[in-house]
């Protein structure tokens, strides 16, 4: 399936006129069993997406050689300190208390997590993210804190067609600067290439339903 999904990708990518290298394919792993984890590890796949810090560091203990681990799920304030342990990318930054403590973290430890913000572009009451009429004054305090965000990070609501979300996504990340896309998921991946998505996030597409715990 991985395969499949790496040449749907290069097609929606020279579809757009862009290169199929300039798309990341993000694995989410979240509740995944351990064997369909090792199989797309021994298929080459190297970037993985994580909902949990606490899920992640039981899933990717002793596997986490070689592999670029991101986090696209809420992340708690008090998490702040094993999330910039463990993570390679931390894409869920959504408010000033939480930019004040990774902020805080990064600078006592050394480390540097790439940041991405996360924009709520449909506004939606039970999902994180800065609204997007918020989000270039965020972007600049997150600066102002010392942080340096390569990107954004949406997740459209599920009722809507994602491509304007995408636009507007994309438009605001133009506007300050920011070159990283981070936007759509099995659904809707290859329209976010075509829009200029930098890293899909596709889970059921590469692994398959998730299995009940």
């Amino acid at each position: 399936m991985r395969l499949a999904v790496l040449d749907r990708i290069a097609a929606a990518a020279r579809d757009a006129g862009r290169a199929p290298g300039d798309v990341t394919l993000v694995a989410v792993s979240k509740q995944q069993p351990d064997e369909r984890i090792d199989a797309m590890l021994a298929a080459g796949q190297r970037v993985f997406g994580e909902n949990r810090v606490q899920e992640a560091l039981q899933r990717w203990s002793g596997r986490r050689a070689g592999v670029e681990l991101r986090l696209i799920g809420p992340l708690q304030t008090n998490k702040a300190p094993e999330a910039v342990a463990l993570f390679d990318v931390i894409e869920t930054i959504d408010r000033e208390k939480l930019a004040r403590a990774l902020a805080g973290e990064m600078a006592r430890t050394g480390r540097s997590p790439r940041l991405y913000v996360q924009v709520n572009t449909g506004e939606e009451p039970q999902k994180a993210g800065v609204a997007p009429g918020e989000a270039d004054a965020f972007i600049a305090r997150c600066r102002d804190l010392g942080l340096a965000p390569e990107g954004l990070m949406c997740i459209p609501p599920d009722s809507a067609p994602p491509e304007d979300h995408f636009a507007l996504l994309a438009r605001i990340a133009a506007r300050n600067g920011l070159s990283k896309l981070s936007m759509g998921m099995s659904a809707d991946y290859e329209t976010a290439v075509r829009l200029g998505a930098t890293s899909v996030r596709v889970g059921s597409a590469l692994f398959g339903g998730r299995t009940p715990r």
